[in-house]
């Protein structure tokens, strides 16, 4: 398992830029989505052509991003119910009763968790693991999220190997999942799983504080981005603004 399994790595402009500003264009596009009223169609439609330019200027193919879309699917068949479940001013659609404000509010969740969602995975696709917590860092993030997700990352993969072997070792020993009173094994599979990584977090930490640790890291992060990456990524959130303004204030 790669510690980056949604970066892509392509020779595009938006690869190219600084992490901070894609972080910041990021949020800054995401309050705008999120501060839209829902009863606005249009602007949505607006942002997601801005995403589509995006992901055509990062090479991020429509089918990836699509594909890897559907961890929203949960929050999809949430929407799906809530205009049957909604209260108040209802319509008749083929032979349904549906509630206004249920249609509203499924658009709502749909429209803005998709475009949250498709933002996200771009600037994934755009950044590797290392250079959003580097991007971060330069933002003034509190270091002890900065080195948590430091240590998640370098030791993601070692869990993961300990895990595999563990599962590899309870087959061979009769082990099948496929039974529910075998489940035992599974929990004290995990429960050793918390100990080894509990101990391995204790020698690591050990190992640091001997070698000079103080409570924050070595700063490896180098120059801050230019001016001129910022007004780029300023694009996004800028555009996207003026779409939304100029649909509720028409």
């Amino acid at each position: 398992m790669s510690a980056a399994p949604l970066f892509l790595d392509r020779p595009s402009p938006v690869h190219r830029l600084a992490p901070e500003v894609k972080i910041v264009a990021t949020v800054l596009f995401t309050i705008v989505v999120v501060a839209t009223p829902r009863e606005h169609v249009l602007p949505f439609a607006g942002f997601a052509v801005l995403l589509a330019i995006v992901a055509a200027i990062a090479r991020v193919p429509a089918f990836w991003l699509l594909k890897r879309a559907t961890i929203e699917l949960p929050f999809v068949l949430l929407a799906v119910w809530l205009p049957v479940a909604g209260h108040g001013e209802r319509v008749d659609w083929l032979g349904l009763s549906l509630s206004v404000d249920g249609l509203y509010g499924a658009w709502n969740i749909v429209a803005k968790g998709t475009l949250g969602v498709l933002a996200s995975l771009l600037l994934a696709a755009s950044t590797t693991s290392r250079d959003l917590i580097i991007g971060l860092d330069r933002l003034h993030c509190p270091s002890v999220f900065t080195q948590i997700a430091t240590f998640m990352l370098r030791y993601l993969d070692v869990l993961v190997d300990d895990a595999r072997r563990m599962r590899i070792a309870r087959l061979s020993r009769g082990y099948d999942p496929r039974f529910l009173w075998q489940v035992k094994a599974f929990a004290v599979g995990v429960g050793a799983l918390f100990l080894r990584a509990y101990e391995r977090g204790e020698r690591v930490y050990l190992a640091m504080v001997s070698r000079g640790y103080t409570g924050r890291l070595p700063v490896t992060s180098g120059e801050p981005a230019p001016a001129a990456q910022w007004v780029a990524s300023a694009m996004l959130p800028v555009a996207s603004a003026g779409i939304a303004l100029a649909t509720v204030l028409a």
